[in-house]
């Protein structure tokens, strides 16, 4: 049993934040002292943990004293700021922005995936975005059978990517749409109710956008393969929580349905879902709240004789975000990587 660590979570009253704060519970992760910390905006809520009132403290210069573990989900802008200063302090970073993702200093790390990445850590660990973890969780079995050549993939994205704010922004602009009303944006460029958009993030001179590059980059760091091909199309869609993949992948022989299916059959992390018969398949609302990654429809792809196609359901807030943080912090308190912080060294 790994000893007790004193945990920070940063970004605390956000959705990821909050998951982070349950999940933690849920699964019982070795904790001496939970400290949650967020904007000064924010400082005084209270947030339950284990039949406890916790009050969320405002970030400032002290606030990673006495902490080993610091679970960041705050936003890159955030988290370029105060995680290396949380390292200084004797803390290690596990950080779900995208500050530090693409420096090679940094392990980006999918535990059914890279676990041994984690291990190089120099005191911060990012969490890749979340289209990237619940692809790689799903396709990564098959790369490990026969190396995947080429990936096409086309994603549908709740408003849980945006954060809390979105999903509430959805839920009355849905309202407002029923009611007759113009529904009104905040959080989103256009309304997302009843509607669909690719995603908002900035587009480069190739006509990809930002979330696009980062399944790109992303898979090609964690899988190891920097010439990996991949073209991916992601999209906003009306859906509250959980996102969605249609995943079509090449080899460079065929790879038979029934051998995929077997594979992810006992794939870690990974459910697959298929009623043939029902055309039942992966559905946000059933990925909801669920650790897994679900995936079905596996296929041949009828135009390429080595291409395989699959659909697949995760929760973004979850395994997408705060359920990898939490299996990256057991895969190190289980490997004794988290390490005590000067101040309680001294004090020992």
């Amino acid at each position: 049993m790994p000893r007790p660590y004193r945990v920070a979570i940063l970004g605390a009253t956000g959705a990821v934040g909050t998951e982070l704060l349950s999940i933690l519970e849920q699964r019982r992760f070795p904790i001496a002292n939970l400290k949650l910390l967020a904007s000064p905006r924010s400082a005084g809520q209270r947030l339950k943990f284990s039949g406890e009132d916790l009050i969320v403290e405002a970030l400032d210069n002290r606030a990673f004293e006495n902490v080993d573990l610091v679970l960041a989900s705050a936003g890159g802008s955030i988290s370029k700021i105060w995680a290396p200063k949380a390292v200084e302090a004797g803390a290690v970073v596990i950080d779900n922005s995208s500050a530090f993702r693409m420096d090679e200093q940094v392990p980006l790390v999918i535990p059914e995936v890279n676990p041994e990445a984690a291990i190089a850590h120099q005191g911060i660990i990012a969490n890749p975005n979340c289209t990237t973890i619940l692809m790689a969780v799903a396709i990564y079995p098959l790369h490990q059978a026969q190396p995947i050549r080429r990936i096409v993939a086309a994603t549908y994205q709740s408003a849980s990517g945006a954060g809390a704010r979105a999903m509430e922004e959805v839920k009355v602009q849905a309202l407002a749409i029923l009611q007759g009303q113009q529904p009104k944006t905040e959080i989103f460029p256009y309304p997302l109710a009843f509607n669909l958009f690719p995603h908002n993030t900035k587009l480069n001179d190739l006509g990809y956008c930002e979330e696009e590059m980062k399944m790109v980059n992303e898979t090609r760091k964690i899988f190891g393969v920097p010439g990996l091909r991949i073209t991916p199309t992601c999209i906003r869609v009306p859906v509250l929580r959980a996102h969605s993949e249609a995943i079509n992948l090449e080899f460079d022989q065929p790879f038979s349905a029934v051998q995929a299916r077997e594979i992810l059959n006992h794939a870690p992390g990974v459910q697959v879902v298929e009623d043939w018969g029902a055309n039942y398949f992966p559905m946000p609302i059933d990925a909801t709240g669920k650790d897994d990654v679900l995936v079905g429809r596996i296929r041949q792809d009828i135009s390429n004789p080595n291409g395989l196609e699959l659909w697949l359901s995760g929760d973004q807030i979850r395994k997408g975000a705060a359920l990898n943080a939490v299996q990256i912090a057991e895969l190190l308190a289980n490997q004794s990587l988290i390490y005590p912080t000067q101040s309680a060294v001294a004090s020992t």
